[in-house]
């Protein structure tokens, strides 16, 4: 990019768009966009109703910033410090992990399987991370109370942020715990009507080969030793936190989907459905308690 061009937005997006694509940057356009708008503090569509309006110096020096960060690998989601799930504006950034679409899907079958209950739905969500599973069901269940837990005191107070942003957080109770230890489901006077988690399920063996965009994610939120410790803890210890017949729903490892049913089956859980997400692949289990 030579300084005496004139750049306007449209010249800019073309030129950085194919930049980004030359260097190996998913959905380059989409990202050249998004960084422009932070740019220019306007709408990723408004871009197109100003498409030849000029590009200051100081603007594209701060685009070119944000440009260099992208290229170093880090989110999108975590340059623009915020993103949209289930249609709710939460505020992303390095404390917790990015939502992702797979979870939204996630959210839409707890509900498609709570909505029709008129009664109080007291629902846990476990590894709560920015709190999106739980603001989605405060805001979309009207008659439920989430409680959120978390071993990450940095996400929980992401978490919280985001219950206050959303006007959700009366309608949840946020839990500093892990589920891993042995006396977790002591810590709660009385069963759910509802257990959904996205737990850390990348087993470790897999982190060499994954993208680079993960080194910028909390290490915590995505892996375990084997991608199914906290599967076969939350199924043992949903005979206590669990009301009879109770729901049962987790995010699940593209890879992983025979080995937690077998694990559900295992702890009694009947009902059990294995769902799909927009790929394909098997990514969310749904079952009752026996």
């Amino acid at each position: 990019m030579t300084e005496e061009k004139l750049w306007d937005v449209v010249t800019l997006l073309k030129t950085s768009a194919d930049f980004l694509k030359q260097k190996g940057i998913d959905e380059a356009r989409l990202n050249a966009e998004w960084l422009l708008a932070r740019v220019l503090d306007m709408k990723r569509f408004d871009l197109y109703l100003n498409f030849d309006r000029p590009v200051s110096p100081k603007e594209r020096e701060r685009y070119r910033e944000l440009i260099r960060r992208r290229l170093s690998g880090e989110p999108l989601q975590y340059i623009l410090g915020e993103m949209e799930f289930f249609g709710i504006t939460l505020k992303v950034d390095k404390r917790a992990l990015i939502p992702r679409p797979e979870t939204e899907l996630l959210v839409e079958e707890v509900i498609n399987e709570l909505s029709k209950s008129e009664s109080l739905m007291k629902i846990l969500d476990v590894g709560t991370g920015s709190g999106c599973i739980a603001i989605a069901l405060a805001k979309t269940l009207k008659a439920s109370h989430i409680t959120a837990v978390d071993s990450s005191p940095d996400a929980l107070a992401l978490a919280k942020e985001n219950a206050e942003l959303t006007g959700t957080h009366e309608k949840i109770t946020f839990i500093e715990a892990d589920a891993l230890l042995p006396d977790f489901a002591q810590r709660f006077a009385e069963p759910f009507d509802a257990l959904v988690s996205n737990p850390p399920y990348i087993p470790i063996a897999e982190k060499p080969t994954l993208q680079k965009e993960l080194t910028f994610e909390p290490e915590q939120a995505l892996f375990t030793q084997t991608g199914f410790e906290f599967y076969e803890k939350l199924c043992a210890d949903a005979k206590t936190l669990l009301k009879p017949h109770g729901l049962l729903a987790f995010e699940l490892h593209a890879d992983g989907s025979t080995t937690v049913k077998a694990i559900a089956e295992k702890h009694g859980f009947k009902n059990i459905a294995l769902k799909k997400d927009y790929s394909g692949h098997i990514r969310m289990l749904l079952a009752r308690k026996g």
